[in-house]
This record gives structure tokens, sequence and C-alpha cells, in this order.
């Protein structure tokens, strides 16, 4: 059920079971590189597919994400997983992001904190339909590492919107949904993954000293 990236060379201080967007599983090369690129600092990174995904893998043929409530009961049973001896941190691309951290009011499990690498804050061109209510119900830290020009919420938008708790936020240099800055900015796609990597790794490791 989790496919977990490890360090080869040191023991973890921490996993964090990472879950994919709406589009692509697992195996897209976001998450692996993502997960590849943690799992060196030190932190065991999971990796699953949604049910839903599986079921588009076995058939090849592509299905919409299941209904919130079918995703989030899935999570966390995955989470029945996660190696007890370690801290748990949970989190995702866009809608794993999302069900994070709704996962995260109600777990079964404690956790410790979660990350969302492209927080859709709303549709994109629809900043009115806010999907942050729940963000005060959060009970651990929450980092969300956005693209500046991220459709879902820029940075210029996230100024302006009113939340009832606002996350923690790393901006990534004119970076899309997926982090990829246009050529023109001169900066570059890997640099933009690296970067998101090694903040996501430091805000692990700062939160692991805490407990």
């Amino acid at each position: 059920m989790i496919e977990w990236f490890k360090s080869a060379t040191q023991p973890a201080i921490a996993q964090f079971i990472f879950a994919h967007g709406a589009g692509a599983g697992s195996d897209s090369d976001f998450m692996q590189h993502m997960a590849k690129l943690i799992s060196a600092q030190s932190i065991d990174v999971g990796l699953f597919d949604f049910e839903y995904m599986q079921i588009a893998k076995q058939t090849q043929k592509r299905r919409p994400p299941e209904r919130a409530p079918k995703l989030l009961a899935y999570y966390q049973q995955v989470l029945t997983n996660a190696q007890p001896n370690l801290p748990l941190f949970i989190g995702g691309k866009s809608m794993g992001g999302r069900m994070a951290s709704m996962l995260a009011c109600s777990s079964t499990q404690p956790i410790a904190g979660v990350l969302a690498f492209g927080y859709p804050f709303h549709p994109p061109g629809k900043p009115d339909k806010l999907r942050t209510d729940h963000f005060a119900d959060i009970p651990c830290p929450f980092l969300v590492l956005q693209g500046e020009r991220d459709t879902f919420g820029t940075r210029e938008e996230l100024k302006t919107l009113s939340m009832p708790k606002q996350p923690s936020y790393v901006w990534l240099s004119d970076g899309d949904h997926s982090l990829k800055p246009r050529k023109k900015s001169g900066m570059s796609e890997l640099q933009n993954r690296e970067t998101a990597a090694l903040e996501a790794s430091k805000f692990i490791a700062n939160r692991v000293e805490q407990l």
C-alpha cells in the first residue's frame, strides 16, 4: 500500500506520508522526485495511490477523484501502515495536500505537522470559492509550499484573502501549480523543487525538535 523512500546513509528522524494530486498518481515525476529529495534529508517518505487512481491505472482510463469523505477514509487507512516509532507528518500535492490538511483535523493518529505542495485555495478564476474553512481546526503546524503564480492561489491573491487561520508559507519563485517557473524568470523547475524539498525537510526537522 505504501512505497517507501529512505535515506541509504542515515537513520530517519521522521516519516512523511505524501498524497498525490487529482490527475496524476504516486508514480508521477513530481511525486517520485520530491520523495527522493526529501528522503535524502533523513526523512522516510511514503507514497500511495487513492483507490480511484488504482482503478484508473488498472483500467488505463482516467477517473475523477472520489468525494472527500471517501478519500479521507482511505488516507486514514493508509496511516495505519505508518511506522510506529517515528513522528508522523502528512501532506500532498494539490488535492492531496488539501486532504491531508482536512485529515489532520480528525485523524485518529497524532499528526506532527502538515505540508501542502501547491495548495488549491480556490478553483482557478474563482477566488470567492475558498477551501480554507477547516484551517482553524488544524491542530498542528501547517506549511504551504506555493508557486508565486499558482492559479489556485497566487502570492498577490493570498495577500488579500481572509482566512480563519493562516498557514506558514514558502514561496517558490515564479512557480505555477507544479512549482514550475517560466524560462524568462531565470529560475529552473529543478531549483524550485530542490528549494521546496529543503524547506519541507527543515519544517519537519524543526518540528521534531519541539516534540
